[in-house]
């Protein structure tokens, strides 16, 4: 049997058009000098089959033939097909195929065949891609928009790898620079004002509560002993104390949100290594920088970029630039094939300047890709939930998951685009409702569980034979045509950067279930009849723990 019998099915569809154009074009009876792409497009209507082909009308200037004529040539040269039942002319000119009851049993046969292991596909084999998100500074909590890119950039790796690529997961720890500096005087300030000193605080300075329990942490474990040091000792003392600590906390988050990283890669360690200063030296050697304002400039703008960017200060600092360019050369020289970086949204216009940097150092720009995740307004009590991080009263990502949960939060974030603005409704999110679509489709999951629970020992064995294709009706026949989309499905999602597409699908295939659930009885004395219903049954459970399990959302098997 062929491992996924749902695409391969497609695949045979189009050599059908791609032989019967190729073959009337030898008969004379169509010209053209090149076969164009040949799709498939799935109806919106079941009543026009199950694939649909516009080809006819993309010939017909070249042929100089109207459509409808082109589309009776090519059904006159098709070869057969043993999943073809029918092939009819609509409208203008649309090839429209119908498709066999062999076919839906061959789907399902495939999906008991392979279970967890359906819908993978080898799309992306042989691509080896790093995916980098989050990578927030370790100078504070994370927020809702780290949590939303966090479930964004892991579902990726899920779906990248169910089609076939090696799949790198990378956080990158900005512990280099201004940033940690100012956590590590914020802290400073706070500790001193807990032991009665009077001393402003910086401007610039981290706000929230949670620089006082850094502050609060280091008295109960020292005391005052820390004001015996310089504040220049105690400043670089309390950043490395912050930053670490900050850092330990970010990373048990993602990994009770179920992120775990393959690489944590520190910014220091680039500087350390001289990393920063040799990428530098390489584009002063390229020709490719120019002084100015006693400053560095590299000349972005010759890539593409809207003007030229600093990359060594007049007081002789590198900058952030730098080093990003640094972090990017370093991860193509670690063989990635293609660098995707998932970016918070007021990173957008740092893109243009990245690839320019990345062309610049002699690397394709379109193998460096970078994926926005949009803003999120959290909803609660139907009105706004304000966050205010300047003061430091912002809802962390560990507050949200501790409200809604890691199912809710990770479906209700991969719902939409990543680059739609989110509503996220926290009160919906909690609910256990039907309203609430994760709930709904773990629902679908659960009663099909209940189902075997009922059933006796023998009755749980799933084996597929084709007698039981007798007993389908059109429902049943729709619902094993939705789950031979599942491999399509996951490829589109993958290679369109698009996981919203697979919370779409499993919501609809959930709602068909529990239509069809709603009016059947699956056990009964008829033994052929519960012999079909099961064998549909478990097959619809392979594919919705199989998509919950590629969300990161759990598939429970009571509700």
């Amino acid at each position: 049997m062929e491992t996924i019998i749902a695409r391969k099915v497609k695949d045979s569809l189009q050599d059908l058009l791609r032989e019967a154009s190729l073959k009337a074009k030898k008969n004379g009876q169509l010209a053209f000098d090149g076969l164009p792409e040949i799709s498939l497009e799935i109806p919106k209507e079941k009543a026009h089959g199950s694939f649909a082909s516009n080809l006819a009308m993309i010939l017909s200037k070249a042929a100089k033939k109207p459509p409808r004529e082109i589309a009776q040539i090519l059904i006159d040269n098709f070869e057969s097909n043993p999943y073809l039942a029918e092939v009819q002319i609509a409208g203008p000119g649309f090839i429209n195929f119908y498709l066999s009851e062999r076919w839906l049993g061959d789907v399902l046969a495939s999906i008991l065949e392979q279970k967890e292991n359906f819908g993978n596909n080898s799309d992306l084999e042989g691509k080896k891609i790093q995916l980098e998100f989050v990578s927030a500074n370790p100078v504070g909590p994370m927020n809702v928009v780290n949590a939303r890119a966090a479930a964004l950039g892991d579902t990726l790796s899920r779906l990248f790898k169910a089609c076939g690529a090696v799949a790198q997961k990378e956080y990158y720890v900005n512990d280099y620079g201004v940033q940690v500096q100012t956590l590590g005087r914020s802290i400073d300030v706070r500790y001193r004002e807990l032991l009665g000193e009077k001393v402003e605080f910086p401007e610039d300075g981290y706000q929230g509560d949670y620089i006082y329990d850094i502050a609060r942490q280091l008295i109960a474990d020292q005391g005052d002993s820390y004001l015996r040091l310089s504040e220049e000792k105690r400043v670089e003392l309390f950043r490395d104390l912050g930053y670490q600590q900050i850092l330990a906390s970010q990373k048990q988050d993602l990994q009770n949100y179920g992120v775990d990283y393959d690489c944590w890669f520190s910014e220091r360690s680039l500087h350390e290594a001289g990393k920063v200063d040799q990428v530098l030296g390489f584009l002063e050697q390229q020709g490719l920088t120019f002084e100015s304002e006693a400053a560095v400039w590299l000349r972005t703008s010759d890539f593409g970029d809207d003007k030229d960017r600093v990359l060594r200060t007049s007081d002789g600092r590198t900058t952030y630039f730098t080093a990003d360019i640094a972090y990017h050369l370093n991860k193509f020289e670690r063989g990635f094939d293609l660098v995707i970086n998932i970016w918070g949204p007021d990173h957008h216009g740092y893109i243009p300047r990245m690839k320019a940097a990345v062309e610049s150092l002699g690397i394709e720009r379109d193998r460096l890709e970078v994926l926005i995740a949009q803003q999120i307004n959290l909803i609660k009590d139907g009105k706004p939930f304000k966050m205010s991080k300047r003061r430091g009263e912002f809802i962390t990502m560990a507050d949200l998951l501790e409200e809604v949960g890691n199912d809710a939060a990770r479906w209700f974030f991969l719902m939409r685009s990543p680059e739609s603005h989110l509503d996220f409704d926290m009160d919906l999110a909690r609910s256990q409702s039907n309203e609430n679509p994760v709930f709904y489709v773990q629902y679908a999951y659960a009663r099909i569980c209940s189902i075997f629970r009922q059933a006796t020992a023998e009755q749980q064995v799933v084996q597929y034979d084709e007698s039981i294709m007798t007993y389908w009706d059109e429902e049943e026949k729709g619902l094993i045509e939705k789950t031979s989309r599942f491999p399509d499905l996951l490829s589109e999602a993958a290679n369109r950067r698009e996981p919203h597409r697979l919370t779409g699908y499993l919501l609809e295939l959930a709602t068909l279930f529990h239509s069809y659930y709603n009016k059947r009885r699956f056990i009964s004395e008829d033994l052929g009849l519960t012999k079909s219903r099961l064998a549909i049954a478990k097959g619809l459970g392979y594919v919705l723990e199989r998509g919950l399990k590629l969300l990161g959302v759990s598939a429970p098997e009571r509700m």
